[in-house]
């Protein structure tokens, strides 16, 4: 039995896990044998892996493996769409403009710099203040017709009457941004077996300078990061009838892990699918988790999304009878068909890059332990993706990106307490862990989790709690050379 007992404000590991002489011993003096390599594994996206050095910047950035020349060509007017910076209307650029009037940010690439990790508001950055993260806004449902369309899964929550579902915190000229996202953090010490003590830091958030009156007094507000951009047409590929067959949302199996799919409507099939994209798997397809972003991020119109005032509310009037970029060539809107499809076809195309070392002896031990600590109930390994209408190279390859794309519970420590869709205030789809070890070369950073709170991958698995526990626990117990090697293991993914 594993448990941690506190002492002060500390928490103290009270057993141990060994790794002796090539094999992996467990509290119940059980033997396994170190984690194998598996073939295939080297190319977590499969024949769509990328070989560009993952020493370079960039690496997140290439196209999938064996696209062809005129997905090439696709794939490099999406990404000039990706990188644009839009401007405000009226303006003499018809192809660029629209922007706002509130917004988070100029462009895609703003949020995902180099197709990374966004990171909270930290003075390593002191220039981009919270452009690649931002705060969610939603209240409980107010009317039965609120409480029908959620049943339904019509909408996946409420937003804030007066300030939308996103506090925008910058805007046009002649517009009031809505306000500012203030964070404070407090430490939380945690001892680990061998004596030494990670300290966490908690995040505090507040709204500040709030330009449109006060909060409705039941908000609910969630902090979000920009995720990492690779791999997104793979995961799109995976049939839904895999994901799904392994949730297990009442505990069958009695192993603790309770995983269940979100269920979300589709504007694009017009009806309720498996919500796969976003923190909460609030979207069901990258064509909308794409057209989201353009709303919410850019305040952009497309023909998902049509109001070209973007999330301007009724109670700010100036908002919506400010200049808009919808023009007769672009159908009305701000972000043609044609740009959007560009768009979506760049985000599922950003490869995957080949894993590093992942035959070497001490990884392959910590992939013993990530699977003897349990961490592979949630963080699935490998899948084999369906077929991808149109894309031929994504389709039906063996990947493994380390995520069921299902909801878990994680506890108290990390719940924003902000239902979204199926999705409660302590739940959170399980982020695909591929690439994970090239997050400083890519984004200059090693924060982790739906707000950036952990700067290391150690501070993000001593914050899994709830169906994590165990696991989080048991890493706890280990001893230094294997913390090592279980994070040389993630490391390489």
């Amino acid at each position: 039995m594993t448990w941690l007992a506190k002492m002060g404000n500390v928490f103290v590991a009270t057993s141990t896990l060994l790794i002796v002489g090539g094999l992996l011993s467990g509290v119940n003096g059980h033997a396994t044998d170190l984690g194998k390599f598996e073939p295939g594994e080297d190319y977590p996206g499969g024949q769509a892996t990328t070989s560009k050095s993952p020493k370079h910047i960039d690496v997140f950035s290439q196209p999938s493996r064996g696209i062809g020349f005129e997905g090439e060509f696709k794939f490099r007017i999406g990404n000039s769409i990706f990188r644009k910076l839009w401007v405000s209307s009226p303006s003499s650029t018809k192809s660029s403009d629209g922007l706002g009037p509130l917004f988070n940010a100029r462009g895609c690439q703003n949020c995902h710099f180099k197709d990374g990790r966004g990171h909270p508001p930290s003075a390593n950055w002191p220039d981009d203040d919270a452009v690649s993260m931002f705060l969610r806004l939603s209240i409980p449902p107010q009317t039965e017709q609120d409480k029908r369309a959620l049943s339904e899964h019509r909408v996946n929550v409420i937003s804030e009457p007066t300030y939308g579902g996103q506090l925008q915190d910058l805007s046009i000229q002649g517009q009031d941004a809505e306000g500012r996202m203030h964070i404070t953090y407090s430490e939380v010490p945690v001892s680990l077996a061998d004596g030494t003590i990670i300290n966490l830091r908690k995040p505090h958030y507040a709204i500040t300078d709030q330009k449109y009156g006060p909060l409705h007094p039941d908000t609910m507000m969630s902090p979000r990061v920009a995720p990492q951009m690779i791999g997104l047409g793979l995961l799109e590929a995976i049939p839904a009838t895999e994901i799904e067959k392994q949730a297990d949302p009442n505990d069958k199996d009695h192993d603790g892990i309770s995983g269940r799919p979100n269920k979300v409507w589709s504007k694009k099939s017009k009806q309720v699918e498996l919500g796969r994209f976003g923190w909460k798997a609030g979207a069901p397809n990258v064509l909308e988790q794409s057209a989201g972003a353009f709303l919410g991020d850019m305040g952009l119109s497309t023909s998902v999304h049509t109001n070209a005032s973007g999330e301007c509310t009724t109670t700010q009037q100036a908002c919506r009878r400010a200049p808009d970029g919808k023009t007769p060539e672009k159908t009305g809107l701000e972000v043609s068909d044609e740009l959007l499809d560009l768009t979506v076809f760049y985000a599922q195309n950003l490869a995957v890059p080949k894993r590093r070392n992942a035959k070497d002896t001490v990884v392959l031990r910590g992939k013993a332990l990530f699977n003897k600590l349990g961490c592979a109930s949630c963080h699935t390994p490998s899948f084999t993706t369906g077929v991808l209408e149109g894309q031929k190279h994504l389709s039906n390859q063996k990947i493994w990106p380390y995520t069921d794309l299902l909801l878990h519970d994680m506890g108290e420590g990390l719940a924003d307490n902000r239902p979204e869709g199926v999705a409660n205030g302590n739940e959170w789809r399980t982020p695909p862990l591929w690439g994970i070890g090239l997050t400083e070369v890519v984004s200059g950073h090693t924060n982790f989790l739906h707000d950036g709170r952990a700067r290391s991958i150690t501070e993000a698995i001593l914050w899994h709690e709830g169906e994590a526990k165990t696991s989080r626990d048991q890493f706890t117990q280990l001893q230094a050379p294997e913390r090592a090697a279980l994070l040389k293991f993630l490391n390489s993914l």
